[in-house]
């Protein structure tokens, strides 16, 4: 049973579906271009680098201009200096517009963008990663990126000494994973452990980018696996707890996406995530409450024909969820009554293990 979400989530103004059956609000800030516009020195492009504190269009670069500027990433004569400012323009010119996207990526600079993704010079590398990121936000050019080969460099950019360039990776990536062949080729490039380590470790930016990228990742079998086997249940539960932190939404989506498999229903249970969830169903945002009871149905419904069916719901029971779930069905959303008045039904039901009545 696939636990089921309201709601779509946005990236750059943009509904996007979910691929895996559910969709969620909680999921609408990835942006971009985290870092704004530039200081004439931010680039090291000299007089190129002072045309981008105004606004442009793509009528204010010719065919011949994009060419030049796609030579300078390709020139191995080229200095980095000139290099970071050919390609923070191509970045600023893919940030601005669709029709930017478009002519950029049909002018051949994908190739060369996505060779900037393995520079050793870290702010190279971040203008690499965040112009891919920006050409990616038009859906004709998606094949084109993955084409080139982005895949591979823009997972070892989650590991970059860039905080800009991990978290417009990670969005990258999201982007990247319109489909489930994508999703998995993806993970089998080893995208899950450093997301994971970015919902450990990094700052909120990058917390946030980490979970979408994971949620959308995470639509697929294999990949849920691979995010339990990574350790992701410990650092969702921690967001979860911090009930202050703005990161409740997000991470009991995730969590409720791996929940769908035995092991991440076992995982959350082993991590202490029964009284997390049952404590956002007492005092959570309405919204909150939904999303822990769908999560604790998954566990508990999800199981019932599992080794730990009949432990997990007599856990949730000792934990005291049925006063707040019974709250939440009479004042609840409307997928959440539902969530609660089919849990409360299933906790109330005789527990059993190996043919026998289990007394709580």
């Amino acid at each position: 049973m696939e636990t089921e979400i309201s709601g779509t989530y946005r990236y750059m103004g943009r509904s996007l579906p979910d691929a895996g059956g559910d969709s969620s609000g909680a999921f609408s800030d990835c942006n971009s271009d985290h870092s704004g516009e530039f200081s004439p020195s931010a680039g090291g492009g000299g007089g190129a680098a002072l045309r981008l504190l105004v606004p442009f269009s793509a009528g204010d670069y010719s065919e011949d201009d994009l060419r030049l500027l796609i030579a300078e990433l390709e020139s191995p004569s080229a200095t980095v200096e000139a290099q970071r400012g050919a390609a923070m323009e191509i970045r600023l010119l893919a940030k601005h517009s669709s029709e930017n996207r478009l002519r950029i990526a049909r002018a051949g600079a994908v190739r060369p963008l996505v060779a900037l993704l393995s520079s050793s010079d870290p702010l190279l590398q971040e203008h690499g990663v965040t112009a891919i990121l920006n050409l990616s936000l038009l859906e004709e050019n998606k094949d084109i990126i993955a084409a080139a080969g982005a895949i591979k460099p823009l997972v070892r950019a989650l590991r970059s000494a860039s905080s800009a360039a991990r978290e417009n990776a990670a969005c990258a990536l999201l982007r990247l994973s319109y489909s489930d062949a994508l999703k998995t080729a993806i993970a089998r490039s080893g995208a899950i452990p450093p997301l994971v380590s970015m919902l450990e470790s990094g700052g909120a930016r990058a917390k946030k980018d980490a979970a979408t990228a994971l949620y959308a990742l995470c639509s697929v079998k294999e990949n849920k696996i691979r995010a339990v086997e990574a350790g992701i249940v410990r650092p969702l539960l921690e967001m979860m707890a911090e009930t202050e932190g703005g990161m409740v939404d997000k991470a009991g989506c995730v969590l409720g996406r791996v929940a769908t498999e035995e092991v991440g229903r076992a995982a959350a249970v082993e991590e202490g995530g029964i009284p997390v969830l049952v404590e956002v169903v007492e005092i959570g945002t309405q919204r909150q409450k939904e999303i822990a009871a769908s999560t604790l149905l998954e566990i508990c419904d999800g199981s019932i024909n599992g080794a730990g069916a009949g432990a997990y719901r007599a856990l949730v029971v000792r934990e005291g969820a049925i006063p707040p779930l019974v709250a939440l069905s009479q004042s609840g959303t409307t997928r959440a009554k539902q969530k609660a008045e089919k849990l409360i039904e299933l906790l109330r039901q005789p527990r059993t293990a190996a043919g026998r009545v289990v007394d709580d």
